[in-house]
């Protein structure tokens, strides 16, 4: 096996720039909209993921959740693995707070990558690489709105709003449904 060159570049990336092992973004062909590009660590783990979800479907949700920690062993920035654990948390463990958690990091790592190109519009929840941050991004204003901190699920739900006007999640409606009723929705 051939050894790699060292980048000539090594230790001059300009503040900012996202590394190869970070989310980006990338606009969508035609020019109509903007879309993640996940890492490739990411990427590589797409089968991975697709099997927890199996796992998840046949009820086998510690497997699972061994399976997604071991992933993010590797790849921290895979926000699938973390938008998996926040549902998880909620739905099998009704752990908001580490929920809270792993959907504030995933929405993060979209959030920054955004904010790194300059905060392009739109960038549609519709796309498939955007899935998993807009359904983060609903799940954390979840878990801050159920944890009394809804200023903050505000601000998700205001950039998740900015960045898709159309709010197909139903975001807005979700946190006014929420302060509307003793009984808070399930995600």
């Amino acid at each position: 096996m051939a050894k790699k060159r060292p980048s000539q570049s090594r230790g001059k990336k300009k503040p900012g720039t996202p590394s190869s092992s970070s989310v980006s973004l990338a606009q969508l062909a035609g020019g109509k909209g903007w879309a993640l590009k996940h890492p490739r660590c990411a990427r590589d783990r797409a089968e991975d993921i697709d099997e927890v979800r199996f796992m998840l479907e046949q009820g086998e949700w510690e497997v699972a959740q061994d399976e997604l920690r071991w992933l993010l062993s590797g790849c921290s920035d895979c926000l699938d693995a973390h938008l998996l654990l926040g549902e998880m948390a909620v739905e099998y463990q009704n752990d908001v707070p580490l929920a809270r958690g792993h959907f504030g990091y995933a929405y993060q790592l979209g959030y920054k990558a955004w904010r790194r190109a300059g905060e392009p519009v739109p960038v549609p929840a519709s796309q498939l690489a955007n899935q998993g941050f807009f359904a983060a991004g609903r799940g954390a204003a979840w878990c801050l709105e159920k944890l009394g901190k809804g200023v903050m699920a505000d601000e998700i739900v205001s950039t998740l709003l900015k960045m898709d006007p159309t709010d197909p999640l139903e975001c807005r409606k979700m946190l006014d449904d929420m302060r509307g009723s003793d009984m808070l929705p399930m995600l």
